[in-house]
């Protein structure tokens, strides 16, 4: 051990003279590449040469067009995996857009219920005074009632609550029974107070005179 440190210490002296002293000829200049190759260690000289030989190795493996060309194949040809992550965010999205539709049509719907909802005593006031027979002929008050049930029509407004219809108790609010021999089943006889229905939303039940089977 002690010799080998020794071994190292010791300095290392190059002979750089010209002319041999033994032969007394001229000594040829070594060359610049040679005498830096001989005086590099072997470790160095070993880790350059992998490191070309790993560079080498990655551009003849890998290229920018190889890296180009795999990212195309991938995206012209998915993975079955990438498939159904497609599918599964395609139905998401549909899934989404049918609630947002359908609670959009809700919400308006109540917007509008509140809105005509203030205005179903003026069209029973209308129905009272169209039977009294105060709305016939070209008057103005007839002309008035005629664009107001047509405005609250066009907003979806439906009246129903007939004399003659079978009695719906989802629909009809009996007031009154009659037994007859003329019915065989239960059918309205009479409408104290029109019902309405909003697109397919209830906004009043018909309250009617029901004549029964006898």
């Amino acid at each position: 051990m002690t010799d080998e440190n020794q071994n190292q210490d010791e300095p290392i002296i190059r002979d750089k003279r010209r002319i041999d002293p033994e032969t007394g000829e001229v000594r040829k200049a070594p060359e610049a590449g040679a005498d830096a190759a001989a005086s590099a260690s072997p470790e160095a000289v070993d880790a350059d040469a992998a490191a070309d030989t790993v560079a080498d190795e990655d551009e003849e493996t890998l290229t920018v067009d190889d890296i180009l060309n795999a990212a195309q194949a991938e995206v012209e040809d998915p993975t079955a995996e990438h498939l159904a992550d497609l599918k599964r965010v395609t139905a998401e999205y549909a899934n989404y857009r049918k609630r947002t539709e359908a609670n959009r049509e809700v919400e308006r719907e109540r917007a509008i219920g509140a809105t005509v909802a203030v205005l179903l005593p003026v069209l029973d006031d209308l129905d009272r005074a169209e039977k009294h027979g105060d709305l016939e002929g070209d008057t103005p008050f007839s002309t008035i009632a005629a664009k107001l049930r047509a405005s609250v029509e066009k907003l979806g407004l439906a009246k129903f609550g007939e004399v003659g219809e079978p009695f719906d108790p989802q629909r009809h609010e009996a007031i009154f029974q009659q037994h007859s021999d003329e019915v065989e089943v239960d059918t309205v006889a009479d409408v104290v107070e029109t019902g309405y229905l909003l697109g397919g939303t209830l906004l009043r039940a018909a309250k009617v005179v029901v004549q029964t089977p006898a």
